[in-house]
C-alpha cells in the first residue's frame, strides 16, 4: 500500500515520460518478423511490453535488451519457431490480441494464455474474423476467452467491418492479412490509433488507408530498421492533469507522442480551458509526430465527450474523470462502453473509487456523469490491478484534503515503472 499526501506546493519540473506502450509492443512484433537487425530506442520496459519480448524469445527470436534499448535479430516470418510452452501474455491485452493475428498465419501450433484479468477479456472479436480467414482457433466459450489454441497456416484475405472501433482488432487482422493470400480490407466505424499502419511502412511494407478503410496484401517482406519510440501520451496525461489541478504548478513534458489518432486528451483539455502549450513539434523517420508540452494550472469547465473522440482518448478517460471532479459544471462521457473490457470494467471502477474520495460521479450504460467542482477527501482506494486506475488515484491524492492510501500501487509498473519517482521529482 502506498500512502500519498496532498500537494503542499505547486508541481514544478521536467519529466521525460516512458516510451509509448502501443508503439513499443508493435516495434518488437514487426522487428521479429523482419529480415535483419532492428534497434529500438526508448522502449518501454514495463511488464506488458516485456511479455511481448518474452513471447518472441520463446519462438527463437534473438532479442537483447539494455534498459530502454532493444535489439532484435529478425529472421523473417518463417524464422519464427513453434513455441515449446504456452505463450504467457501476462496482463497485456495488446500482446494477446495482436499475437493471435500474427500466429494465425504461422504453420505451427501455439497456445496463448495470460493472467486472471486477460482470462476475462473477450477475444471472439478477434478470433471470429481470423477463423473466417482460415485460422483454427479454439478456447473457452467457443474461443472467446483464454487459454486459446492456434493452429496457424494458409489464410485467405477477407473484407471485414469492425463491429466496434478497436485498434487491437484492426491490428490483429492486418497482421494476419500480411500473411494471407490476396487482400485484406478492414472497415472501421471510427478511426482508431494507427500505429500498426505506420509501423508497416517503417519496416518497408505497404498499407493503403482511404478514410476509415485500411487494406494490406499478403506476402509482405519486412526489413530491419531503427525505431525511436516517442513518450507515451497516455502516461503524460497524468502529469498534464496534475499540473492543471495543483495551484502554482508548471510541468514540462518533452518528446511526447502527438499522433493525431491518440491526441484526444489534448483536445479535451483545451475544451476544458487548460493552460497548455505544444511546442517544438517534429516527425521522425517512422512518421510518429512528437512535441514538448508545457502545462500550468487553470480553472476548468465541464464538457461533453463522445462519438469519434472516444477512440482517440480511450485510455485517458480515468484521468479525465478526475479532472471533471475539479471542473465547474457537468461533464458527460458517453459512447465509451469499450471501457468495460479493459484491465477492469473502468466505468464501474473509476466511479466506485472516486466516490470513496467524495466525488459526485455516476455510471451510465456507456460512460459516466460527473458534477464539479468537488473537494476530494482522503481515504483508502484500490487500483484493482489496473495501472491507469492506480495512476489516476495517485494524482487524485494531490488535490485531496487528507492522505490517500492506495492499494495495489504495484500495478502501475505495467506502463510506468518510474511513476512515483517522477511524481516525487516535481513535488
Amino acid at each position: 500500500m502506498e500512502k500519498l499526501a496532498p500537494a503542499q506546493t505547486g508541481l514544478k519540473g521536467t519529466i521525460k515520460v516512458p516510451g509509448d506502450k502501443s508503439i513499443s509492443h508493435r516495434s518488437v512484433m514487426f522487428a521479429a518478423v523482419a529480415r535483419g537487425k532492428t534497434m529500438v530506442e526508448n522502449f518501454l520496459p514495463g511488464a506488458d511490453c516485456l511479455s511481448t519480448i518474452h513471447c518472441f524469445q520463446q519462438m527463437s527470436v534473438p532479442i537483447e535488451r539494455d534498459g530502454t534499448r532493444v535489439v532484435i535479430a529478425g529472421k523473417g516470418w518463417d524464422g519464427l519457431a513453434e513455441p515449446e510452452t504456452v505463450l504467457d501474455t501476462g496482463n497485456s491485452g495488446t500482446t494477446t490480441r495482436l499475437m493471435l493475428g500474427l500466429l494465425a498465419g504461422r504453420p505451427f501450433h501455439s497456445v496463448i494464455a495470460g493472467d486472471e484479468s486477460i482470462a476475462k477479456r473477450p477475444m471472439q472479436r478477434v478470433t471470429k474474423p481470423l477463423c473466417e480467414m482460415g485460422a483454427h482457433i479454439d478456447g473457452r466459450m467457443g474461443g472467446n476467452f483464454t487459454p486459446l489454441s492456434i493452429r496457424g497456416g494458409a489464410l485467405q484475405g477477407i473484407e471485414y467491418r469492425l463491429p466496434v472501433a478497436s485498434a487491437q482488432v484492426k491490428s490483429a487482422l492486418l497482421l494476419a492479412g500480411l500473411q494471407a493470400d490476396g487482400t485484406t480490407i478492414v472497415h472501421e466505424p471510427q478511426p482508431t490509433r494507427d500505429h500498426t499502419e505506420r509501423m508497416i511502412r517503417a519496416f518497408g511494407g505497404e498499407v493503403r488507408t482511404e478514410g476509415r478503410t485500411i487494406s494490406v496484401r499478403g506476402g509482405t517482406v519486412f526489413h530491419g530498421t531503427e525505431i525511436v519510440v516517442p513518450g507515451d501520451i497516455s502516461s503524460a496525461a497524468f502529469f498534464m492533469a496534475a499540473a492543471s489541478l495543483v495551484p502554482g504548478s508548471e510541468i514540462v513534458l518533452p518528446d511526447v507522442g502527438l499522433n493525431p489518432t491518440r491526441a484526444g486528451i489534448i483536445d479535451v483539455l483545451k475544451q476544458m480551458g487548460a493552460d497548455m502549450e505544444v511546442i517544438e513539434t517534429h516527425a521522425p523517420s517512422d512518421g510518429e509526430q512528437t512535441g514538448t508540452l508545457v502545462i500550468r494550472p487553470a480553472a476548468l469547465q465541464g464538457v461533453e465527450i463522445g462519438g469519434g473522440l472516444i477512440p482517440r482518448l480511450i485510455d485517458e478517460i480515468p484521468i479525465i474523470a478526475l479532472l471533471a471532479t475539479q471542473a465547474e459544471g457537468r461533464t458527460v462521457i458517453k459512447d465509451a462502453a469499450e471501457l468495460k473490457v479493459k484491465e477492469t470494467n473502468r466505468i464501474d471502477t473509476v466511479v466506485r473509487e472516486l466516490k470513496k474520495l467524495g466525488a459526485h460521479i455516476e455510471a451510465t450504460a456507456d460512460g459516466m456523469i460527473i458534477e464539479g467542482p468537488c473537494r476530494l477527501s482522503g481515504g483508502t482506494v484500490e487500483s484493482h490491478g489496473d495501472h491507469r486506475i492506480g495512476m489516476m488515484l495517485a494524482v487524485a491524492s494531490l488535490v485531496a484534503k487528507d492522505a490517500v492510501c492506495l492499494k495495489g500501487a504495484e500495478a502501475i509498473a505495467v506502463s510506468y515503472p518510474q511513476f512515483f519517482d517522477d511524481l516525487k521529482s516535481v513535488l
